[in-house]
């Protein structure tokens, strides 16, 4: 545990090594928060859940910061307003690196000397996998900061973002019956995987590849963001109201299309992965196509099937809870359960996803106009 605890803590840190001073507190909007900020949160899980119940003789490297650095934890006292992030020029940055250093060596000690607690290595467990979630957020954060600004800086030129994939169209059939759904075994996971459960499913098809640029390219010509017998009635709003007209990172320039990755702007590739839309998007496209979104049942008994892992997937399924489910005791049971409403759940993973992290089961969830994340589009039958 201590290792990959320690491998975590350094991966987020390589993370920052591509970025200038002052990309560190860039927040254009309020879902964006600033990569100092996630530094510092990802300082803070560890600092209130584990060390200051753990280590009694443990003291708060600054009083205020659990004010700065909680994120919406209602039990864990008062704290600053989302979009207030962005203002804090102070602390500086070496203050918060040398504030994570704080945290990683105390924890360390704490473990190095407690290597069997079973309850403090079911928390450490879980902070591990929430400070890789933040590892996917800084890159989603940066590339909106960077795709947003005129000059559209780059990340790192070499960064893969896994847009190729083999030309594949082929459709997977599955048998109407009764499936297990959710975590059941051994392995880390959420309690919103559980209680494992049956389903049953109708017969059904599901695409061998995702979506490319190119089938969504000839959505847009054939004035699919303009026919409103292909949108839900939000969607259509959001739409209009947004001047939404393509997908997040794309660009219509005098030569043609171009779209924003991390390694830079680049006229786009029509073989590439479709990256960046929206759950009214998907669906649009999905009905546009003749096809449909998958429910996140559909998606998991199939998941075997095909190769997933380069986008998040919406599927047609509400973020709600399993049978039986059982939200975490105490100020953990605030990490899933109180968004469960309003939501979109994705399956799967993305290119920006850290190693080991998700899995067949994973539960992702984002409000349908949502598009930062990295999301595709798999189609069913």
């Amino acid at each position: 545990m201590i290792q990959e605890f320690l491998k975590t803590r350094t991966f987020t840190e390589d993370l920052c090594k591509p970025l200038q001073l002052e990309d560190f507190v860039v927040q254009p909007v309020e879902f964006v928060s600033p990569t100092k900020w996630h530094l510092a949160h990802t300082s803070w899980f560890f600092e209130v859940f584990i060390l200051t119940k753990f280590n009694k003789e443990y003291e708060l490297y600054k009083a205020d910061y659990p004010y700065l650095f909680n994120s919406y934890y209602e039990t864990k006292g008062n704290r600053m307003m989302k979009t207030d992030r962005g203002n804090l020029s102070r602390p500086s940055l070496q203050e918060i690196f040398n504030y994570r250093s704080y945290v990683t060596n105390a924890l360390s000690n704490l473990l190095e000397f407690n290597p069997n607690h079973h309850e403090l290595l079911s928390i450490v467990e879980i902070g591990i996998h929430h400070e890789k979630q933040h590892q996917e957020l800084i890159l989603m954060d940066l590339k909106y900061c960077f795709g947003h600004n005129p000059l559209f800086p780059i990340y790192e030129g070499s960064f893969d973002e896994q847009s190729s994939q083999e030309k594949n169209q082929d459709w997977h059939s599955i048998k109407e019956g009764l499936y297990k759904i959710g975590h059941h075994g051994k392995g880390f996971c959420y309690d919103n995987e559980t209680e494992a459960h049956q389903v049953f499913l109708q017969e059904f098809k599901i695409r061998d590849g995702l979506v490319t640029n190119g089938e969504f390219i000839e959505f847009i010509e054939d004035g699919g963001y303009k026919d409103p017998l292909l949108w839900h009635a939000e969607a259509w709003d959001w739409i209009y109201a947004e001047n939404i007209n393509c997908p997040l990172y794309w660009r219509k320039m005098e030569e043609g299309w171009s779209e924003f990755a991390l390694s830079g702007l680049k006229p786009l590739n029509l073989d590439h992965v479709l990256s960046h839309v929206s759950y009214y998007e998907a669906a649009a496209f999905a009905q546009w196509k003749g096809y449909r979104l998958p429910t996140e049942f559909e998606w998991e008994i199939a998941q075997d099937k095909f190769t997933w892992g380069k986008r998040w997937e919406w599927t047609e399924s509400a973020y709600t809870p399993y049978p039986n489910y059982k939200k975490a005791a105490g100020a953990l049971g605030e990490y899933n359960s109180k968004f469960m409403v309003n939501q979109k759940v994705l399956r799967g993973g993305s290119a920006l996803t850290s190693s080991n992290h998700t899995s067949k089961t994973y539960r992702n969830f984002f409000h349908p106009h949502m598009r930062w994340q990295q999301s595709g589009v798999r189609l069913t039958k």
